[in-house]
């Protein structure tokens, strides 16, 4: 259940910034495919966080290290730009929207994660 929770949080983010960002575009809103676009780009950027992106950074660690974790700004800019290439009808038109898109996402992601109660859980 929590994994549902997760993945409906990420597509209300990914709504959000959709709308917020004007070089990303989910495609037409007007019909469920845009709906249907945000729960995909959630799900395919959960997946690709958990499985490309520990390879990547373990690749580029010198370069993390060199320029104190900002390289790390780069590897989700560039995670952001795969999934646009495999998710039909996500678009972005370029690396600094794909940079803002994850900045942003990971902080709207963030904001709505705080009001879920769930997590939270009472010391015995």
């Amino acid at each position: 259940m929590n994994i549902l929770i997760r993945l409906i949080i990420s597509a209300i983010a990914v709504l959000v910034t959709d709308l917020l960002l004007p070089g990303v575009s989910l495609g037409d809103m007007s019909q469920t495919n845009g709906l249907l676009t945000a729960v995909l780009v959630a799900a395919v950027l959960g997946l690709l966080n958990a499985v490309l992106k520990p390879l990547l950074i373990l690749l580029t660690l010198p370069v993390t290290v060199v320029t104190l974790g900002l390289f790390l700004l780069v590897i989700n800019a560039v995670i952001v730009l795969i999934a646009a290439r495999l998710i039909p009808g996500f678009t972005v038109e370029s690396f600094w929207w794909a940079l803002g898109f994850s900045l942003l996402l990971s902080f709207i992601t963030s904001v709505l994660s705080s009001f879920d109660g769930g997590s939270r859980r009472e010391e015995m």
